[in-house]
């Protein structure tokens, strides 16, 4: 068993940025005192609550807690009163860690509280609670529970998905090799730190690489520009980010220049539509990377940085998983065999809900066996949900979720996303999503739910995106209904809210 963070235990880089929020930051070996001390203040206890704002108090919360052996439960700073005590029944956590300056929900009032508190004192911090001494360093067992992640509960209550250590170290281990992540990599992010995305790829990637991570606290362009002029080398961020991005770069010829230097730019938590990858990579001459992965499995694939950047699909399977597309039936339809290479139908027409297994997959659901078997097929793989394609070389396409992405219509299978991005190549059109509803005649039909550039939007232009859609993909895949609204809606990491547009035409 290795440690999850060589770099914080080993003390061979006590001086090196480990982690910084605003002007705020701590080295290596203040990390180490700082989440040394929490540890030590924390071991045998329970679950624990932490507080996720994007703060040092964060950080430190996590990596302690982690040092100490004592499973995490990150909890949303947006959550509303109904969801923080379903997670607060669910996790029944002994303690909440916080900054000192936090003024907590009623819900958390009952839990005893401890305040992290890292602050300058001469050329170093103070650290409370103090530090009785340097901790022994200690080895948990890999299956032993890291994190409590919720799910963004669309489909009923938030479930806790229970992250074991190995899928942490599975996983970041498996993104170093698919993007020559290193601990020489400055990583910049603005993402929330209540999630995968941002908590355990954007604090605890650069932890377990021995890189570093400045956090913007809020996302904008401004930070990204300033941190990618002053060394950072990769950015991490979800689509409405790069949306901003590119829309951005058109007049900021200073921005343009700062992406260029990036060594990677990575987009998660949703697909980012083709045409964004396109106006960036003309302003800045660099690609976006996509990857793919769930609260449940951590990642599962990514583009490779040695590989090709495509619009579109999300890569291939990360070392250790592997990776099938199923039928209804529970039928193969396409697979990779021993060597990774792609088997079975690799093409755009044939549609299968992704299923995988591997070292990067959660253990259980807290508190819900049923659920936790009913994700799993007999044989060990766990069902995602998401629906994709394959390419002949084996680049996963993914075309939406089974439950609200994928369209049956006139007996076609047809995917939402592949519609979605039809119509944002629309000059009028600023967002689009696509859903389906009941149809006497087809199953259903195709519904498009369009932000236009312009409002209102000129009558005519209903009809002439479907017109353009059956144009660039087939007559069948047009939108027959056309909502036009002034925004989408999205949660907290920034997908569409599917159900919501749908429940608003009920």
């Amino acid at each position: 068993m290795s440690h999850l963070f060589p770099a914080l235990v080993g003390g061979s880089v006590a001086e090196r940025p480990a982690v910084r929020f605003g002007d705020r930051s701590l080295s290596y070996g203040e990390l180490a005192d700082a989440a040394g001390a929490l540890a030590e203040r924390l071991g045998g206890a329970g679950r624990v609550a932490v507080w996720a704002t994007p703060s040092l108090e964060t950080a430190v919360g996590v990596v302690g807690a982690l040092l100490a052996g004592v499973p995490a439960v990150p909890l949303n700073p947006k959550s509303g009163e109904g969801e923080l005590g379903h997670i607060l029944s669910d996790s029944r956590p002994s303690v909440v860690l916080t900054s000192a300056a936090a003024e907590l929900p009623a819900g958390l009032r009952e839990l005893e509280r401890i305040d992290v508190e890292v602050r300058p004192r001469g050329g170093g911090v103070e650290v409370r609670p103090a530090r009785s001494g340097s901790p022994a360093v200690q080895e948990f067992p890999e299956d032993s529970a890291a994190l409590v992640v919720y799910t963004s509960g669309t489909t009923g209550p938030p479930k806790g998905a229970v992250i074991p250590r190995r899928a942490i170290a599975a996983t970041l281990d498996a993104l170093a090799d698919a993007w020559q992540w290193t601990g020489d990599d400055v990583l910049v992010h603005g993402l929330p730190l209540f999630h995968v995305h941002g908590l355990i790829l954007g604090v605890l990637g650069p932890l377990r690489r021995g890189g570093s991570l400045r956090h913007l606290g809020r996302f904008s362009a401004e930070g990204v520009a300033r941190e990618l002029n002053d060394g950072a080398t990769m950015l991490f961020g979800v689509p409405t980010m790069y949306h901003r991005l590119a829309e951005a770069l058109d007049e900021d010829v200073e921005l343009a220049k700062a992406l260029g230097r990036a060594r990677l730019l990575v987009s998660g938590s949703a697909a980012l539509p083709v045409h964004d990858h396109r106006r960036i990579t003309a302003a800045t001459g660099r690609r976006v990377i996509e990857r793919y992965g769930m609260t449940e499995t951590l990642m599962n694939t990514s583009v490779r940085v040695d590989g090709e950047p495509r619009p579109g699909t999300v890569g291939v399977p990360l070392p250790g998983v592997d990776l099938r597309l199923v039928e209804e039936d529970g039928s193969t339809i396409a697979a990779y065999d021993t060597d990774g290479a792609p088997t079975g139908a690799t093409d755009d027409d044939r549609v299968g809900e992704i299923q995988v297994r591997g070292p990067n997959l959660f253990t259980e659901y807290l508190n819900r066996p049923d659920a936790t078997a009913a994700a799993f097929t007999e044989d060990g793989w766990f069902r995602t949900g998401d629906m994709a394609t394959l390419d002949a070389d084996g680049y996963v396409r993914i075309v939406g979720r089974k439950a609200t992405d994928l369209i049956k219509s006139g007996g076609y299978k047809i995917g939402a996303g592949e519609i979605e991005n039809a119509l944002l190549e629309h000059p009028a059109v600023r967002e689009a999503a696509v859903t389906g509803e009941p149809d006497d005649d087809l199953g259903e039909r195709i519904v498009a739910w369009v932000v236009p550039v312009s409002t209102p939007a000129p009558a005519a232009l209903g009809p002439e995106l479907s017109d353009h859609v059956a144009r660039r993909l087939a007559p069948h895949k047009r939108p027959r209904v056309v909502h036009f609204l002034d925004a989408l809606p999205r949660n907290d990491m920034g997908k569409i809210l599917k159900r919501a547009l749908r429940n608003s035409n009920d």
